[in-house]
């Protein structure tokens, strides 16, 4: 029997995603409301500047003062899709004291203050649900927290970004630099006028971390995730991955220890094999490799951004949570009881591929060979080419542990021999 009183949503944001979410309560108000059990209303929509509410959000509903709408007393849930630290964080506090749960879909708040939102959440009885926070529509967040709650995930491989596939997929395909792949995602809507959080790693770095804490059932901040952009990626990189059979990508990477003592969480470039299925992930699509124990591999593909696909998962979470409502119940909170600490990126094991600019003269192999085994750091493959006194000379390691690379390479630069590092690329999914 469906419940006659409506549950209502307050909205906080009205920009591309919470538009579009607005959009589909009203015209899907029907599906929604059999779906959960009860009516559901838009009771209130926050916003800065309503002279920029968009054409088919009603008017009558729209405010500016967010704080009086969360504290109403009669708003069940509160979707929050603002973005930023403040004022989302208090505002998203705000509702949990007044009895309201909270849909989300801020990565940066939940990477940097998850634990504490969930404690709050706890506290008053409520749910705090975010599968919008990380890869757009693919479900990803709750697969993770409930599909395998029974499992024991070991690692979390994937492209969490759009824009950056978007550039390194053009300069792949199409022999494009840099700037003028960048420049082409910029145009296309891909990239935001200031590209620094896709391009310098921080959009996948938080998204890194709320994906390591939930895997691994221990707490990951966004403080505890190694990042390195893509900026410095070039075309003669592309063409040293051709010849190993890779391409390159901008990955997210979780992983637990072989001991199962600590895990490690970090963002960088990668080569990556073109037998592995991140590798044919093109344009802006978003994919995540999950590694479990029962469940084996497990990849997740779709678009990671944008409008449709990113209301698509705040309103999957929207009608869980009023669900929960109408049931009287709260869903899966969060996990952290292996209380696993975060290794230092010193300690992450994995390939190198690593270019060097040196003399063309006899006896120079030699000297690099014998730099890395001093440090402990075994050669897989060696290629040299040289011509009018320059030669570069790539290296390909065995697995070998991240300081004895960054040390082996800083030995590597004192040599008289060696005129440059030109590029130091870890090679993943192997």
């Amino acid at each position: 029997m469906m419940r006659t009183r409506p549950l209502k949503v307050a909205l906080l944001g009205c920009g591309v995603v919470g538009s579009e979410v607005a959009r589909i309560m009203t015209t899907h108000a029907d599906d929604l409301a059999a779906r959960v059990g009860a009516p559901v209303e838009l009771a209130g929509i926050a916003v800065r500047r309503p002279d920029r509410v968009r054409a088919g959000v009603p008017a009558e509903l729209v405010t500016t003062d967010a704080t009086a709408l969360v504290k109403r007393g009669d708003i069940d849930v509160v979707v929050e899709v603002i973005g930023g630290i403040e004022p989302a964080r208090t505002l998203i506090t705000t509702a949990f004291e007044h009895g309201a749960s909270v849909v989300s879909a801020n990565k940066a708040l939940l990477a940097q203050g998850g634990a504490e939102l969930h404690a709050a959440a706890e506290t008053h009885g409520t749910d705090l649900y975010y599968e919008a926070a990380v890869a757009g529509a693919i479900p990803l967040i709750r697969p993770l927290r409930e599909s395998l709650a029974g499992d024991k995930v070991n690692r979390v491989l994937g492209i969490v970004n759009g824009t950056t596939n978007f550039i390194l997929d053009k300069m792949d395909t199409s022999g494009a630099g840099y700037s003028e792949a960048l420049d082409e995602a910029t145009a296309l809507g891909y990239a935001e006028a200031d590209p620094t959080a896709d391009v310098e790693g921080f959009d996948a770095a938080a998204k890194a971390a709320i994906l390591a804490g939930i895997a691994f059932h221990t707490r990951v901040r966004l403080d505890d995730v190694h990042r390195e952009g893509m900026t410095e990626v070039t075309s003669a990189d592309f063409a040293s991955a051709k010849q190993m059979g890779c391409t390159i990508k901008l990955l997210a990477i979780c992983e637990r220890a072989e001991d199962g003592k600590s895990v490690t969480a970090r963002v960088h470039p990668a080569m990556i094999p073109l037998s592995h299925p991140l590798a044919s992930v093109r344009e802006a699509y978003n994919a995540v490799f999950v590694e479990a124990e029962a469940a084996g591999q497990l990849m997740f593909y779709g678009p990671g951004a944008g409008g449709s696909p990113t209301a698509s998962a705040v309103l999957g979470d929207l009608v869980a949570v009023c669900r929960n409502k109408v049931a009287e119940t709260t869903g899966p909170g969060e996990s952290a009881y292996t209380r696993l600490p975060v290794s230092p990126m010193g300690e992450v094991v994995t390939r190198y591929h690593i270019s060097l600019d040196v003399a063309d003269k006899p006896g120079v192999l030699a000297q690099v060979a014998t730099v890395f085994a001093e440090h402990g750091v075994s050669i897989d493959t060696v290629r040299q080419q040289g011509k009018d006194g320059e030669a570069s000379l790539v290296v390909v390691t065995h697995r070998a542990a991240d300081a004895a690379l960054q040390a082996t390479v800083g030995a590597l630069r004192k040599l008289d021999t060696v005129r440059g590092v030109a590029s130091i690329m870890r090679v993943e999914g192997e």
